[in-house]
Formats: C-alpha cells, structure tokens, sequence
C-alpha cells in the first residue's frame, strides 16, 4: 500500500476534523472521498488492515479528542474532580459526582462493542456502496429524530438575579446560585436517569457502521429522551471524548511500524490540521445547537448518500 501525501493528510484531516464532530460520519466521508476522486488518491487512501491511511486517521482522531479537550477544559476538570471526590468519599451527591458516574457508565457499552465488532464491521462495510447507504440512513434518521422528537426540557428565569432555576418536570425544580451556563447545562444533564444515560451512550455502538455519525446519532437519542438540541450535542461531545481519545491511544502503535514510517510526516500535519479543524467544528457546533436543529445535515446526508449510491453505479 502506498504512503499517505502531505497533500492527502491535509485535505483529509481537515475532513475528519469537520465531519467527526459535525452529525455526517467521518469514517463514511473517509472512505466515499478517496473512492470519488479515484486515481492515485483511490490507491493511497484505501482502508483496509494495517493500511497506512488507517494508522494515520488514527492518529486524527487522537487530536480531534484533544481538541474537544481543550474546548471543554473547565467541565472535564469538574468532571474528573467530581468522579475523584465520589470514590473518594463513597458519595453521589453533586450534580459533577453524579455526570461523571453517567459518562462512565454510558461509555462503557460502546467501548465493549468497539472491541469485539470494529475490525470486522471495518473490514466488511468499509466501501463505498456500504458507506453511501448508511450516509443517506443517517440522513433518514436525522431527519426522523426532528420530527418525532419529545418535548424539550426547559430553562426557567428565576426571580433573583443571582440565581437560576432548572425545570426537569413538574414535581422537581433545582435551583442554582452564581453558576456560569455550562454548570447550568451540566446540572441538567446530571439529572438524565442511569437508564436513559446508557441508552444515549450506546447509540454510539451504530457510529461502528460507515456513514452512521457518532455525534448524530447520540445528539438523536438525547433528543428522544427530551433533551434539548443544546444539551443532547453537550453531552454527545462529553461521551465522544473519551472514546474517541482511548480508541485512538489504543491503536496508536501502529502509526510506528516500519511500513507506515514514510507516514509518519504526513499523519503530524493532517493531525495538526484535523485538531484545529476540529476545536472550529465544535466552537461553531455548540452555538449553532441553541437555536437551531439537525435538519440540514440529514438532507446533507441523504442527497451526499444518495448521489454517491449512484456515481458508483454508472
């Protein structure tokens, strides 16, 4: 297989950055472009195992994590001192104990399902006809979850200045004091049941499809379970970081194989491309889910599935 180009890492790390975070499958674009441009492109950019263009997405998605990292720094600090203090003391009592326990444990059924079914669901729906049709079924349940979606949970202003009061139903109101929007929208979200939780973290077990969005289709389950189109793509980037981040150190090593160090070069800058392409997708994303919804991008996803369906087919 040949080395990937630093003319190829960068216009695939600028995909992978955008299209990992935005609801349109970076692992469905990373197999349908190569094949759309065909030519030396199509040869280089082939995924298969142990291919060079693998070992360097790997090394993409490692700084597509960082990246969200870096934007969430100040609730992962919360997070991972409120996960701390609950071993510690043997305690859910904050609003930050009891998220962390909720990324924990939504977490963990993708991460199994990672390791048993990725290589094989890689190796057998890792083409293009495959990644079309799940792209235009993406685009079909996007499109599905914004019509058939439940009532949202609402902000309600309280009468002080100082504070701010959260309606999660009608027997329950949480009221906070001096607390900035993101502790807000975490308290909200500390208060998903365990069930609902792990049903949101599992729906990214489908993003093991080509052309399934791990962000779409878990911002879909969060707005299912009445989430707001803010709250559902927060917590889709919170579950996504550690996963993202752990499957990437895990295949690490292979970027340093003696066959892939002519990539070694290559994967750096499309890896400096994809984390910066990446902290934009999600500091544009994060203010575009507050008052808009997912239906551009199932249309996006459909006609881009679709019409890849047919190039492939003349």
């Amino acid at each position: 297989m040949s080395a990937v180009t630093y003319v190829e890492a960068i216009v695939v790390g600028a995909l992978q950055g955008v299209s990992e975070l935005f609801p349109v499958s970076s692992l469905g674009h990373s197999i349908l472009l190569p094949a759309l441009v065909g030519g030396q492109w199509g040869q280089d950019l082939s995924i298969g195992k142990d291919s060079p263009y693998l070992a360097v997405l790997v090394a993409m998605h490692v700084a597509t994590a960082l990246a969200l990292v870096i934007f969430f720094w100040r609730d992962w600090v919360r997070i991972i001192g409120g996960l701390w203090t609950s071993i510690r003391y043997r305690e859910v009592s904050t609003a930050d104990q009891r998220l962390a326990w909720l990324l924990v444990l939504a977490t963990i059924p993708v991460g199994l399902a990672g390791l048993l079914l990725e290589g094989l669901l890689r190796d057998f729906l890792g083409k293009p006809v495959p990644a079309a049709i799940f792209l235009a079924l993406n685009g079909g349940v996007l499109y599905a979850a914004e019509r058939f979606s439940r009532p949202k949970k609402t902000v309600a202003p309280a009468d002080s200045r100082s504070e701010k009061t959260i309606d999660f139903s009608a027997e329950e109101t949480i009221v906070m004091r001096a607390v900035s929007a993101e502790e807000v929208a975490d308290v909200r979200l500390s208060k998903l049941r365990v069930g609902e939780a792990i049903l949101i973290g599992s729906a990214q077990i489908l993003a093991l499809f080509p052309g399934i969005s791990r962000s779409g289709i878990t911002m879909v389950a969060g707005l299912r379970r009445g989430l707001n189109h803010e709250d559902a793509a927060r917590f889709a980037f919170l579950l996504a970081t550690p996963v993202i981040l752990a499957a990437g150190v895990l295949k690490m090593p292979s970027l340093f194989r003696p066959e892939n160090h002519a990539s070694l070069g290559p994967a750096l800058v499309g890896s400096v491309v994809a984390g910066i392409a990446s902290y934009v997708a999600v500091r544009f994303l994060v203010k575009y889910f507050e008052t808009r919804t997912l239906t551009p991008f199932a249309i996006y996803c459909v006609v881009a599935g679709i019409g890849s369906l047919i190039f492939f087919s003349i």
